[in-house]
């Protein structure tokens, strides 16, 4: 989604730029033809923030930006919300109206409105869903290479249990060889394999299939994300992510002067991870019985020391904005230097995985042929 500025005065006109090859490359991927992905918000709210500061008229604006789309339902949601503004509404009245946006952008657009400073706020909101996305393509591109591994090494693995291993049962049973204990335990899981390997697949596939739909029902999320948070390197990345995440949002809510217990209801509603949101729930119940954030924060250990160090400074200092910033870059950078570190330990951490499963497979095997090869001789 683009516009060219010489083309404001005429918005019909609009001019689509030449398409760049590599650009898949830099796509949200999204299923199920979901409307108005973070990566779309990242390039509405700036746009809307440049036209703005260009001069432009709000309506003007939307207009510009819906010419520009190339999906018929983000045209048709922009211009309802074009057609609302035309009715006398305003952009946060008509972007509430829209299941789409969330209250927090509802909220942060009526703060820009009411404050005379919508160009800023869009602004700030276009960079919380460039870093947003920004994170979620450096854990896609951290995890992605080790997956084609794990995937690859999994299949190996079936193919010997399901193939390899029948083939010297079978000897085994014509000789009556006593097999040791690791041997009767690969083949008991080749069996397994054999019997409901099937089953064990369609199952796979069919979470994969229904995982949309089954984020949206609480306790499967729940589970989900209280399972990630527990998995070794992984769980600390997803960590780092979702509170660089949380102190943007807070930032930018303190930038437009939003007191802390309604930045706190406001984060809630904008970060979908469910460990962050029930610490959230607690920390707000805790400052709407006097507690400071600091000391209501340092009740989770999902939030650091180094956090709530300085959030107790902001507090003295009444510095919030500042240092929920500085966490902000701070956190960005540790999540940029895991998501390298994640791409170059995982995978010669899998490799030693399917290398010692391959070698117990084989030497459950060998062990019964050398005990037989000593009786025939």
């Amino acid at each position: 989604m683009a516009f060219q500025l010489e083309n404001i005065s005429k918005p019909v006109s609009l001019k689509k730029e030449p398409t760049d090859h590599l650009s898949f490359l830099k796509q949200e991927i999204t299923f199920f033809n979901n409307t108005f992905s973070n990566k779309i918000k990242e390039d509405f709210y700036t746009e809307i923030s440049v036209l703005l500061k260009a001069g432009v008229s709000l309506k003007d604006s939307l207009d510009l930006i819906e010419n520009s789309q190339k999906k018929k339902q983000n045209k048709e949601l922009l211009k309802k919300i074009s057609q609302d503004i035309v009715s006398g509404q305003s952009l946060s009245d008509a972007l509430k109206t829209h299941k789409q946006f969330t209250d927090y952008e509802f909220h942060s657009i009526k703060i820009g409105e009411e404050t005379g400073t919508l160009a800023k706020v869009s602004e700030q909101l276009g960079n919380f869903f460039a870093r947003k996305n920004e994170q979620r393509r450096n854990l896609i591109s951290a995890l992605t290479y080790p997956f084609i591994i794990l995937s690859t090494a999994v299949l190996v693995v079936v193919f010997m249990l399901q193939y390899v291993v029948p083939m010297f049962q079978d000897i085994f049973k014509q000789q009556g060889v006593e097999l040791p204990n690791i041997t009767k335990f690969i083949i008991r899981v080749s069996d397994f394999l054999g019997s409901y390997g099937f089953v064990i697949f369609i199952l796979l596939i069919g979470i994969l299939v229904l995982q949309p739909f089954l984020n949206k029902k609480k306790g499967f999320k729940k589970i989900k994300d209280k399972f990630i948070l527990k998995l070794p390197f992984i769980g600390n990345f997803a960590r780092l992510v979702y509170l660089s995440q949380f102190t943007q949002a807070v930032s930018l809510l303190t930038a437009s002067k939003v007191p802390v217990v309604n930045s706190i209801q406001l984060v809630k509603q904008m970060i979908n991870f469910y460990p962050l949101q029930h610490a959230l729930e607690t920390v707000e119940q805790h400052i709407l019985k006097g507690e400071s954030l600091s000391k209501s924060l340092s009740q989770h250990k999902l939030f650091d020391d180094k956090m709530i160090a300085l959030v107790k400074v902001a507090e003295e200092t009444n510095q919030t904005e500042y240092i929920f910033d500085r966490l902000n870059m701070q956190y960005n950078t540790q999540v940029q230097q895991l998501s390298k570190m994640l791409s170059t330990i995982m995978e010669p951490f899998i490799i030693l995985i399917v290398g010692v499963l391959v070698g117990v497979i084989l030497i459950a095997m060998y062990l019964p042929m050398f005990k037989l090869s000593s009786v025939m001789g």
